[in-house]
């Protein structure tokens, strides 16, 4: 089992961009991103906290519908 990363808010949206999603808006320091394509993945709230405690990031990538591992690999 991959290790869960610690990342900053900014490296989270770069590597949800990379499989698809784009910044619709932001509020302060969250930024909300939607899913460009017709795939039905959810919309995410994405903080720009440094770092991201494990437990969000762990819901965040559940929400993209991806595994720890695919997820270091967009890294």
């Amino acid at each position: 089992m991959t290790r869960l990363p610690v990342i900053s808010g900014k490296d989270v949206v770069k590597a949800l961009n990379k499989m698809g999603y784009v910044v619709v808006r932001q509020k302060g320091s969250h930024l909300r991103l939607k899913a460009n394509d017709e795939s039905g993945r959810k919309p995410l709230t994405v903080p720009l906290h440094d770092p991201i405690k494990p437990g969000l990031l762990r819901h965040i990538i559940k929400d993209a519908n991806l595994t720890v591992e695919e997820f270091v690999n967009l890294l």
